[in-house]
């Protein structure tokens, strides 16, 4: 049995000990940090060892790695380098996914509401797990990486709105007016960040930048907060928020401070990736019903038929509207980097089960296909890429690689 207080120093331990297994077998397999956090997880949890359980601390500081791994997701897309056809044929990608992703879930579900949550979450795209793969690859700032950044940013971004406007409550009119006052304070956000900062806000920025004032670290929280706070004001999803924050972060910190903006990344990738980000996976390991998969049934069904979801769902739209210049291996590529899912995939499943929309065994299928999709597609893209065009694995040139 768990002991009070000791949660926490249980997940810790796990965040101090997942990359350390991480680089162990990078040099055989590129295995993405966050399978490692969610295992370890799960062995503490209930179901296992029964070791943890989360109490109202601890679910705290879950839902804020909940919120800074959206946020960094949003910090993470460049729109400068998503743009044109390619921009238009991943758009028109993810929506014909959205289709076919509700059309599945509510079949599945047996609901609306339920079926929502399955199909936008078929939609997503683990753009954190792929981009560290193919740079490793090399890959990254070629053709393809540019066309798999583009269908990835909209496979992170599309669901996000998709959560806000079609699970708010609202009808479509009200709900989509909603959104647009949320975008326009968004763009409002977005316009004053491009406009040049005053001489005396870099300065301070520099000089704060190794002090304890850190100045540009706390008006990065500064902007998390009012974000959350907008979108929570106005009844939309806190992810929606936290996505925005990392948007116009990444357009502040360019214009005001583009020499320090990496450090000042650094240093917030710091607080999340060293500690918030991996509570929240712990936590979603600790909170996975292993017993409804170990007991077989529909739940243990349910596991392979999403994992061949993702490639249907998501990947086939992707496969018929890639571009064109793109050959059948790179086609076979972009649909199985663009297939990858699993942040968004637990965050969204999180909310379906906090709402009670969602069984706790029906988000262990779709979380567990999710843990297999970043082990399985990654891999099998890399090696159909390699067969391609002659590039070497990422095992072969860097070791491996970390990922959320």
């Amino acid at each position: 049995m768990s002991h009070p207080g000791s949660t926490l120093i249980l997940i810790m331990a796990i965040a101090v000990l997942a990359p350390l297994l991480a680089y162990a077998v990078g040099g055989r397999l590129p295995v993405p940090l966050v399978i490692f956090e969610i295992l370890l997880g799960i062995l503490i949890g209930p179901d296992v060892l029964d070791w943890a359980r989360p109490d109202a601390l601890i679910d705290g500081l879950s839902q804020l790695g909940l919120a800074m791994l959206i946020f960094l997701a949003g910090y993470e897309i460049e729109f400068g380098k998503v743009r044109g056809d390619t921009l238009r044929r991943s758009v028109w990608a993810w929506v014909t996914a959205l289709g076919l992703g509700l059309a599945t879930g509510v079949l599945l579900g047996g609901g609306y509401t339920k079926g929502v949550f399955i199909g936008v979450a078929l939609t997503s795209t683990a753009l954190g797990t792929v981009l560290p793969v193919l740079r490793d690859a090399g890959e990254l700032h070629g053709r393809f990486g540019s066309v798999v950044m583009a269908f990835g940013s909209v496979g992170e971004f599309g669901p996000i709105i998709a959560m806000s406007l079609l699970l708010s409550g609202r009808g479509a009119a009200e709900s989509t007016a909603v959104l647009a006052v949320f975008a326009a304070l968004t763009a409002g956000a977005v316009l004053w960040a491009m406009r040049p900062r005053p001489p005396w806000f870099s300065t301070v920025i520099a000089r704060t930048l190794h002090s304890s004032g850190q100045f540009a670290v706390r008006f990065v929280f500064l902007l998390l907060a009012l974000m959350l706070g907008a979108s929570t004001a106005l009844g939309l999803d806190v992810l929606l928020g936290a996505f925005a924050a990392g948007l116009i972060t990444r357009l502040v910190l360019t214009g005001a401070a583009p020499e320090a903006g990496p450090e000042i990344l650094a240093k917030v990738e710091g607080v999340g990736f060293g500690f918030l980000v991996p509570v929240f996976f712990v936590v979603t390991g600790i909170e996975f019903d292993l017993h409804s998969l170990l007991e077989g049934g529909r739940t243990l069904l349910l596991l392979p038929i999403f994992l061949l979801l993702f490639l249907v769902v998501r990947g086939g739209p992707v496969w018929f509207l890639a571009p064109r210049d793109l050959g059948r291996r790179d086609r076979g590529g972009l649909v199985l980097y663009g297939s990858t899912a699993l942040p968004l995939v637990v965050a969204i499943t999180t909310i379906g089960v906090d709402d009670k929309e969602m069984t706790a065994g029906e988000a262990a299928a779709l979380v567990g296909a999710g843990m297999l999709s970043v082990l399985i597609f990654p891999l099998l893209a890399l090696r159909l890429r390699a067969r391609a065009g002659g590039k070497a694995l990422p095992t072969e040139t860097a070791g491996g690689s970390e990922s959320w």
